[in-house]
């Protein structure tokens, strides 16, 4: 038996990680496995999607049908896992009876991170070269093209006809909609 807790990864029906997980915490406390299961986690990320200038934020899975569980390798504890409603079987076992490998350090630190907030990524229905109407702002009512976009900053330099020449702006992203 493995004293180490590692990670490893389980096989859920898709659309069932939550219950899955939700079944692994209260199976690990129901049946004393507290020192062999730790945490359990469904790895997802959040995205800002900006569209028809609204800002919204969404949480996306990054590995739909597959949960986390930090746990010692165990044969109660697999045994457990493996026999919780939803769970198909581990990544990483050959079946037959074999243990599954777990994630390495490096696996484990792309999938939850190392505890440093990261950026949220951006989703835009613009992109550069599209025509845009701007909807507020001091250029409130003007139509352009994308020119370039700074998603790390939220800001588009857009080319809109002022004064009978084009002239680049900058404004938000969440002051453009698509024409």
């Amino acid at each position: 038996m493995e004293e180490k807790k590692l990670w490893y990864v389980v096989n859920a029906y898709s659309g069932h990680e939550q219950k899955v997980k939700d079944y692994l915490e209260s199976r690990r406390e129901s049946m004393g496995m507290e020192n062999n299961i730790f945490r359990v986690i469904i790895p997802q990320r959040t995205e800002v999607e900006i569209k028809d200038g609204v800002k919204k934020e969404k949480v996306r899975k990054m590995f739909p049908g597959y949960v986390l569980i930090e746990m010692v390798m165990s044969d109660e504890a697999w045994y457990v896992v493996r026999n919780t409603p939803g769970v198909t079987g581990f990544i990483g076992s050959s079946g037959k009876g074999a243990k599954p490998i777990p994630l390495s350090d490096e696996e484990v630190k792309k999938f939850i991170g190392d505890g440093e907030e990261q950026a949220k990524p951006i989703n835009t229905d613009v992109e550069v070269g599209d025509l845009v109407s701007i909807i507020d702002g001091p250029f409130k009512g003007m139509s352009g093209t994308i020119e370039s976009e700074d998603k790390e900053n939220e800001k588009l330099t857009v080319l809109i006809d002022l004064f009978g020449q084009e002239t680049p702006v900058e404004v938000d992203l969440i002051q453009v909609t698509k024409n």
